[in-house]
């Protein structure tokens, strides 16, 4: 077989381009993200008990949730929390591995089973079940200079002109808005007045039930003999101020009304008046959305296609509002796959000089140089179809893997040169004698490097899905660099090499690398006369060899414990988010006052290059209440800035 693809190097030629080809195929579509996902699969139900503390939806609500949820298949364990706005949280785990779309089908089935146990003002505003996105990759500020524009008005254009857009990009699982600021009509009751006419909160409540209604009210001479049909129209429910003023509540005997106006102040607001949206560095209101991405998807193309749907998108921007893009994953990723890739080429560029200074001629290092492109582009088709994403782990991998897959085409190239130094042949003799006796011995090497990664990757858990993605990645690039080692480069060496010791190269003149090789073999020789020595050295001396053996092992253990460990490396991504809570029962207005003296603080700050704070929610604990609130701050520089916040008081 060897000697049939050695006598057609074409075959050997047309499997590389298959494989190149294929891995740059895959290398467009592949999924690309920082770290491999590793949470487990989570779904997340949300319900609210408007007007009800934290106790009454803990024992309300959370309970007969809870109740028929648990036990829901592969599910690990749930969370719940209850907040004093009416708000139910709870989120459910499931095995690493579990599809997210049939859990989630799975919980709002058990979800419908409880809701002939919840008050109806719950089922009434609706319970939601959605899987957990865990991968934010983007969170994009709508700011207002306009007084005109507040931040209920923000929420509201996002919801309606930025959300819906952002979701329809390719890879966006979710978009979520922070804070709830949904249109809303008002009623504030006024209790004297409503005591004065002897009138309850329900009765109003009923009042507008029965007036502000969605009708179909059909049509004047339908199915009769007239010559036509009169469709009636009906504006449908309230949406104006006035409208919900002139609510009848009351008819008197004496033919006189009560008017909703007469016992309420009336005012368009947001449903949810519990939260603040985030606020920007210069204390205009403003409005975060954060994004999130589908598993398998290219984080990259995703900010590149949202950073151009927002710059079409403020072309129809109202006067004074502007976007920013306040974090993105995009500026961190690139930046440390361009480190990754610059490693990449200069560990081909190393791999290739020493190669060619230790083979001392330029055919014989164009096959290894050929051979490691191929090996590293090729495992990028079977990494698509191993599930592996281009992330650091992988690509740290394929820097290791240059100077693994190299060996291999060495190997060939030096028994070639072998014998073609110790017999008078032509280069395909050379190198069908050479493969003969060297293929089991690339055999060898491939399958216990195999042995070495591949029973790694069968880790379970997600320090498991770390080691699958780097060992899977490695043991590709050995495997397709034994592939090239048997096809390619033997394929190379006939067609490429030279017999440099017979006859008529034997008188030749040394100038130029050729004096530059003597130096070098003449240096080699020397360093390996004393290597050799050193070893004898070490042989006579066994103690010697063996108390060395035993240091070094102690050194290891003693390092090994004190190295600090973690389970991935922390890097700077200029990104620092701070969780503020206040005493219970802070109200909105007080937690509003002392946000925005942090916020002025952090402004100060150097380093600092842009701070936003939302009221009435803890993002990091997924929580909502007025005295909670949470801010995000973006640093200038990495590395060097975080440290001019640590330790200062707010």
């Amino acid at each position: 077989m060897l000697k049939k693809i050695i006598d057609r190097p074409v075959t050997a030629t047309v499997i590389s381009l298959i494989l190149v080809i294929l891995g740059f195929l895959a290398l467009e579509k592949l999924p690309m993200e920082t770290f491999p996902e590793i949470a487990p699969p989570s779904v997340v139900v949300t319900a609210r008990y408007p007007g009800a503390s934290a106790e009454a939806v803990a024992r309300s609500v959370a309970t007969p949730l809870e109740q028929v949820i648990n036990g829901v298949e592969n599910m690990i364990y749930m969370t719940s929390s209850s907040s004093n706005d009416g708000t139910l949280t709870i989120t459910v785990y499931f095995k690493l591995g579990t599809n997210p779309d049939q859990a989630a089908i799975n919980v709002q089935n058990r979800v419908s089973q409880a809701t002939n146990q919840l008050p109806q003002e719950v089922v009434k505003t609706g319970i939601n079940t959605s899987k957990q996105n865990n991968s934010m990759i983007m969170i994009i500020d709508l700011e207002s200079t306009n007084p005109n524009y507040d931040s209920a008005f923000l929420n509201n254009y996002d919801l309606i002109n930025i959300v819906p857009g952002i979701q329809r990009i390719q890879g966006v699982g979710k978009a979520q808005v922070f804070g709830s600021k949904d249109y809303a009509m008002r009623v504030w009751l006024n209790p004297g007045k409503l005591a004065s006419y002897q009138m309850t909160a329900q009765e109003v409540m009923k009042a507008i039930d029965h007036q502000n209604i969605e009708a179909a009210p059909g049509k004047f001479g339908e199915g009769s003999a007239t010559a036509f049909e009169y469709t009636i129209k009906y504006k449908g429910k309230l949406n104006k101020e006035p409208d919900y003023e002139d609510i009848v509540i009351r008819a008197n005997p004496d033919g006189s009304v009560l008017r909703l106006k007469d016992v309420a102040k009336i005012e368009l607001g947001s449903l949810d008046h519990v939260y603040a949206s985030a606020q920007t560095l210069d204390g205009h209101p403003g409005i975060g959305v954060a994004i999130f991405q589908t598993p398998g998807s290219n984080a990259n193309d995703i900010q590149i296609e949202i950073l151009k749907f927002m710059e079409e998108a403020k072309k129809s921007f109202p006067k004074g509002i502007s976007y920013r893009t306040t974090y993105s994953t995009k500026r961190f990723l690139d930046a440390s796959i361009n480190q990754v890739e610059h490693t990449l080429v200069e560990a081909f560029i190393l791999v290739f000089i020493v190669v060619f200074i230790f083979l001392q001629d330029f055919r014989s290092t164009l096959i290894p140089a050929i051979s490691v492109p191929v090996a590293i582009i090729g495992t990028f088709f079977f990494m698509g179809v191993f599930g592996i994403t281009i992330n650091l782990l992988t690509l740290f991998a394929l820097v290791l893997a240059i100077g693994v897959v190299v060996d291999d085409a060495i190997v060939v190239v030096e028994a070639v040169h072998h014998k073609l130094e110790h017999h008078s042949t032509d280069a395909k003799k050379a190198t069908i004698s050479a493969m003969g006796e060297i293929t089991g011995a690339i055999l060898s090497i491939t399958l216990v490097m195999s042995a070495v990664f591949l029973p790694i990757g069968l880790i379970e858990g997600p320090v498991g899905v770390f080691y699958r993605q780097f060992a899977f990645t490695l043991a590709i690039a050995i495997v397709i660099s034994a592939v090239n080692a048997l096809t390619l480069s033997p394929a190379l060496c006939a067609v490429l090499l030279k017999n440099k010791h017979a006859e008529l190269y034997e008188d030749k003149h040394k100038k130029g690398l050729q004096r530059f090789y003597e130096l070098f073999n003449t240096g080699f020789h020397a360093a390996t006369k004393r290597y050799t020595n050193a070893v004898l050295f070490l042989i006579k001396r066994k103690w010697l060899a063996l108390g060395g053996l035993v240091l070094v092992t102690i050194l290891t253990v003693v390092l090994a414990r004190n190295t600090p460990q973690a389970f991935i490396p922390t890097e700077d991504q200029s990104f620092v988010m701070t969780a503020l809570s206040m005493p219970p029962g802070t109200s909105l207005e007080r937690t509003k006052t002392v946000t925005t003296q942090a916020s002025k603080k952090l402004s100060k700050f150097e380093g600092v290059y842009f701070n936003a704070m939302v009221n009435g929610s803890n993002l990091l604990a997924n929580t909502v209440s007025p005295s909670y609130a949470a801010s995000y701050t973006i640093l200038k520089q990495p590395e060097v800035e975080l440290l001019h916040l640590l330790g200062h008081k707010f």
